[in-house]
């Protein structure tokens, strides 16, 4: 599997440079200027080629959901969100396809899927997912979404003694299922990776996050967590442990440089050094935070302590889309009102490091993706630098960044192998996908959460909000 991508832009130093690039056996051989092609010829001209990025946080099933759950914080976001959640593995197989359609055309070439479990058809729905990964031929990072606390459990007591459910199923129970994922679907080679992946402090107990320490050491596998996503998450750790979630994350060892962490909005300077201390990396979800209206994650402070940090979408129910690229800029220029020192500031050049080079590093992946390099893996994507949204010429990258691009990616190649051309996926039938996805839903309004409605109020106390509010569902 060889091929020359001839007379390419790529970006150097502060410049770019036209070259010739050689891909042979799904690394990346040579980047010269008039090289031999070997194997298959691709004109690069009036083309941007970059590595590809990583889409390091997301929920794939949440595409059954988008645009439909009303303005809320998580912790009632989530009650509804439950309440309506797919209960077939074949609805699952398609959002996976549809999330890594999206991903892949915003510029994408591995995502990080959160993957919510079906109750009683867990192993079901991780092979769905699985099944569409490979199928499509995206680099995929699949973390079995786990807890073992009922959702009630992550909203703080304020002081007030609750009865929670039992959770439907065992700290012990949980960690053979996760044994087992592990020995039949963790696949490297096949482009399939299995990560520990509890939710977070907010719904599991010490004992699960210890298994999954255990699990990674004994797999070598990366772990992957939600952490202080909200204020009512900050306020609930300091209930269960007497001290901020990332000392308690510290202390019980789950924190490493093959740690990432969603969100990280709620951290003090304190705790970012610890981050910056154990090497573990933020995923930084700017869309969901705003749309759930978490807060603005501090993510100029996270760089100037050298903490690593990536981009994610989230799920398509709290964003509500897939679009990577829409969420590398929000998440670069929303930073510039939370620092007067413009030097501190995420250049477009800087962004396309983090969202390659930044993902790759939270998957222990560096060495081999992230960065066009002589010997790294071939996950590459190719820019049409005539199209609308990229003209007039100016800056390639700034265009691409601060833009808002369209129609964009030319061509993708992961490991090797070309799964877009001229725009269009190679390896699955979308328009049947997006006929698939039409068929199986129907315009839907006003549906009612009974979860929600049961929470609300508590919710609405420890949170010192007014009881009296106007009704959420309109």
């Amino acid at each position: 599997m060889s091929f020359t991508i001839q007379n390419v832009l790529i970006p150097v130093e502060q410049s770019y440079s036209t070259v010739d690039v050689q891909i042979i056996d799904h690394h990346i051989r040579a980047i010269e200027p008039n090289l031999e092609v070997v194997g298959t010829a691709v004109n690069g001209e009036n083309k941007l080629l970059l590595p590809g990025f990583v889409n390091a946080h997301t929920h794939s099933s949440e595409m059954w959901q988008r645009g439909i759950i009303p303005p809320t914080p998580l912790e009632l976001w989530l009650a509804e969100l439950y309440d309506f959640a797919p209960l077939e593995p074949e609805q699952v197989y398609l959002s996976a396809l549809g999330t890594a359609v999206e991903t892949l055309l915003s510029g994408g070439t591995s995502l990080v899927d959160h993957l919510v479990l079906i109750p009683g058809k867990e192993l079901e729905t991780i092979a769905a997912a699985v099944r569409a990964y490979q199928e499509i031929g995206i680099r995929a990072f699949i973390g079995p979404l786990i807890q073992d606390e009922s959702l009630t459990q992550g909203i703080p007591n304020g002081g007030i003694e609750r009865e929670h459910e039992t959770y439907l199923r065992s700290t012990e129970a949980t960690l053979e299922l996760m044994q087992e994922v592990v020995e039949r679907f963790h696949n490297p080679e096949a482009g399939v990776n299995i990560l520990v992946a509890p939710t977070g402090i907010q719904l599991c107990s010490d004992a699960l996050f210890e298994g999954c320490i255990e699990l990674s050491d004994r797999y070598n596998l990366c772990r992957h967590s939600h952490l202080l996503e909200t204020k009512a998450q900050q306020k609930l750790a300091q209930e269960k442990y007497g001290c901020s979630a990332l000392e308690h994350l510290k202390r019980i060892g789950y924190l490493s440089d093959r740690t990432s962490l969603a969100h990280c909005v709620w951290l003090s300077d304190a705790d970012i050094a610890i981050l910056a201390e154990m090497r573990s990396t933020v995923v930084h979800n700017p869309l969901s935070n705003l749309r759930l209206g978490s807060g603005i994650a501090p993510i100029l402070k996270y760089r100037q302590a050298g903490v690593n940090v990536a981009f994610g979408c989230d799920g398509a129910a709290s964003n509500d889309s897939q679009d990577l690229l829409e969420a590398i800029k929000m998440g670069s220029i929303l930073h510039n009102i939370t620092d007067t020192d413009y030097h501190h500031w995420i250049t477009p050049r800087q962004s396309v490091e983090i969202a390659s080079l930044g993902g790759a590093q939270g998957l222990n992946m560096a060495d081999e993706l992230g960065s066009l390099s002589v010997g790294k893996k071939a996950d590459l994507v190719l820019y049409n630098l005539k199209s609308l949204s990229l003209l007039p010429r100016t800056d390639p990258i700034g265009l691409l960044i601060l833009g808002r691009p369209t129609n964009t990616v030319d061509s993708i190649w992961v490991n090797g192998k070309q799964v877009v051309a001229e725009g269009n996926v190679l390896t699955i039938d979308v328009d049947a996908l997006r006929q698939e996805l039409f068929e199986r839903s129907q315009w839907s309004i006003n549906r009612q959460s009974h979860t929600l409605s049961e929470i609300e109020a508590h919710y609405r106390s420890v949170m010192g909000l007014s009881p009296q509010t106007p009704k959420i569902h309109s």
